[in-house]
Order: structure tokens, then C-alpha cells, then sequence
């Protein structure tokens, strides 16, 4: 049934940034809550690109309309059925001066008069801290937004977890698994380079479950040296081989992290850090060594229940805030419930792994090395 004390009749949901496992089921039960409500509901295509830039888009304009059909059974499905991009953010797009040098601008306004033209009453905002820092600048110029947060890094402020996260640990815990076969097999290092941009949450809650003997995190600056003496003494007690998990932000003590590319409009790629340490490890350690990157195996594939839980309770959570007359608010899980936090504290903020969090207590007290 229609609820016309919202005054709403129109949403848009759009997705940002990497894709990660349950974006679809976000999408699928923001849908049929809208449905249910009487409202009309269409996706954008590639982040805000379908509405920023419908020349690209011959056959729908950029713009993907939403029916009980089109969702129906999306839920299981890895990735994201309206396209997704972390490359030319509207806030800051490169473009070429009359010199032919790369400069940004902001080209919001441009956004803002496409939802005005398509009669778009708000925008449910599906992504990361990038996608959440344009929802929030969306919702200053006046577009009634809410934003709901997705990363397989967990590296989001004011929620206790993110969906795509469990599906992303998970996997990485079973290929962890896998690897310590065949390093038994060989007597070997394996060091395993996982996703996480500058946040840890990954290499640690699948390292610590899949037995790893070291985990480099981005937020301790490790020291190759105490690595080597660790996996040294690791040998020296008649142990056969070692697994080392590399988290892609890990950076060396007075270093930094590893970055592949940094370029104008797009979001900085990390990238190397597992070559670094075995380069590191090579002349300090006489065992033989092979590397491992798990890229974006880690963002693929089917999502958890978990996940497609967390997923579809956003979705839901998000159209009731609408219905509500909230704006400028992220869902954000707070175990039992889902609630609202202001953007402004969420958007651009970073949430690192405590290091005093029980459980970095717990892998210290299984002998688990960092590097410090």
C-alpha cells in the first residue's frame, strides 16, 4: 500500500566503489520494500554514471527500472546487477584544461539536475567510505539520501560489520587451508597477500583461523628482521613449513604501503606487498619460499547467509528510514538491531583494527607473530 505520508512516489538505488558479496540482495530488498510501499523504483547503472552521463547508455539511458521480477532471485548472486565503478568520481573528475593538463572538478551539480530531471524523490546509496562521502554531498545540496555500507575490508565507522566481509574472510580462510598442504608437501613459506586496503580486518580473521604463524597488518608497521627470527625459531623446533598472511596495506617500519597506481578521478590501487616481503625474507631465511595473491577472488562469488542476511536487512532498513523522513543517515548494524547514523560521522573516517581488541589478544596468545 502506498504511503503517502513520506512523499515519496520514486527512489533510486545505485552502487559504488568494488563490488562485494550482497550487493544484489541490498538491492533486492530495498526493491520490494519500495514496491510494497506504492513507490517506483529504478537502479543506476555504474555508480552515479547512469544518471551523470545516459549518452553512454543507448539502450536504458543509464537507468535500470526495478520490478518484483527483475529481483526476484538476485539474492544468491555475487557482484551487482547495476554496474558498479570506483573510477571518476563526479566530486572530483578529471578533466583536460585548455593547457592539456589533468585537473578535478566538481561536477555534483550536473547529478543533482539529473535526479531533478528523472523526478527522483531520494537515493538509497550502496558503498564504501568514497560512495558514503558523495551520498553525504548529495544529501547537503538537498536530495534526500541514505546510505548503506558496504566494503569486504569492515573498514566502515559506526557498524559493527559490513556485508561482503564474512563471504570475503571465509574464502580467504579456505584458501589458507588449502595452501597449508602443499607447503607441508615442499617445506615451504607461503606468504598469502589478501584485500583490506589500509585496514587489517581480513589478514587477521582469516589468518588467525586458518592457523597462520605471522600476519602483517597495515596498522603495525612490521619488522622484517623479527619476521625472520620468528619463522626461524618457528623451523628450529622441527616444524615442517609456515604460512604468512599479508594484509595489501602492510607496510614496513618507517615505510610505507605498496601502491600500484595513483591517478586523477580514481580510488588508489594497492598492490605488491606480498613481493616486498619475500623479497624481505629471501636472504634472511634458508626455507624456500612461494607467494600467494588473493586479489579479487576475495570479492567474487556467492555471499554467506551471512552476508545475504546483513545484505537484505540493510535493503529493508533503508526504505523504512525513507518512509520515516530520515536523510543523511547511514544503516548500520548494532547487534540486535539495524539503526541510523548520521553520514557525517561515517563518511571519509576509516575504522582500523584495535590493537588491544581481544582478538589480537587471542592470536598473541597462540604464538602469532606481527612483525613487532
Amino acid at each position: 500500500m502506498a504511503n503517502n505520508a513520506s512523499g515519496i512516489k520514486k527512489i533510486a538505488i545505485n552502487t559504488g566503489g568494488g563490488d562485494a558479496p550482497g550487493l544484489n540482495a541490498v538491492i533486492k530488498a530495498a526493491t520490494v520494500a519500495a514496491l510494497n510501499r506504492g513507490w517506483e523504483v529504478i537502479g543506476i547503472r555504474d555508480g552515479f554514471n547512469g544518471i551523470f552521463l545516459p549518452e553512454n547508455y543507448p539502450d536504458d539511458d543509464g537507468l535500470l527500472k526495478l520490478t518484483y521480477d527483475v529481483v526476484k532471485e538476485i539474492t544468491p548472486l555475487g557482484g551487482t546487477i547495476l554496474g558498479t565503478t570506483n573510477r571518476g568520481n563526479p566530486m572530483r573528475y578529471p578533466m583536460k584544461d585548455t593547457k592539456g593538463n589533468i585537473v578535478e572538478i566538481d561536477r555534483s551539480d550536473e547529478i543533482m539536475a539529473g535526479f531533478r530531471r528523472e523526478k527522483i524523490d531520494a537515493l538509497i546509496s550502496i558503498g564504501g567510505d568514497g560512495s558514503l562521502y558523495m551520498a553525504h554531498c548529495f544529501a547537503q545540496k538537498g536530495l534526500r539520501v541514505v546510505g548503506v555500507p558496504k566494503t569486504i575490508d569492515n573498514d566502515l565507522e559506526a557498524t559493527v560489520i559490513t556485508f561482503g566481509f564474512d563471504t570475503a574472510r571465509s574464502f580467504a580462510t579456505e584458501c589458507i587451508d588449502r595452501l597449508h598442504t602443499t607447503a607441508r608437501s615442499h617445506r615451504r613459506v607461503m606468504i598469502v597477500e589478501v584485500m583490506g586496503r589500509h585496514a587489517g580486518w581480513i589478514a587477521l580473521e582469516s589468518g588467525i583461523p586458518s592457523s597462520a604463524d605471522v600476519i602483517l597488518l597495515p596498522e603495525i608497521p612490521y619488522d622484517i628482521n623479527i619476521v625472520a627470527d620468528h619463522l626461524q625459531k618457528h623451523f628450529a623446533k622441527g616444524r615442517t613449513h609456515a604460512i604468512v598472511v599479508v594484509a595489501e596495506g602492510a607496510k614496513p617500519a618507517g615505510g610505507d604501503s605498496s601502491v600500484i597506481e595513483r591517478e586523477a578521478g580514481k580510488a588508489e590501487r594497492l598492490g605488491g606487498a606480498v613481493d616486498r616481503v619475500a623479497a624481505q625474507l629471501k636472504d634472511l631465511i634458508e626455507n624456500e619460499i612461494r607467494t600467494v595473491n588473493l586479489g579479487h577472488l576475495l570479492r567474487g562469488g556467492s555471499p554467506t547467509s551471512f552476508d545475504r542476511l546483513t545484505a537484505l536487512r540493510f535493503g529493508a532498513a533503508a526504505v523504512r528510514a525513507l518512509e520515516e523522513g530520515e536523510s543523511g543517515i547511514m544503516v548500520a548494524l548494532n547487534p540486535p538491531d539495524v539503526n541510523y547514523v548520521p553520514l557525517d560521522q561515517v563518511s571519509g573516517k576509516m575504522r582500523s583494527v584495535p590493537l588491544d581488541t581481544d582478538v589480537m589478544v587471542t592470536a598473541r596468545d597462540l604464538g602469532i607473530c606481527f612483525g613487532d
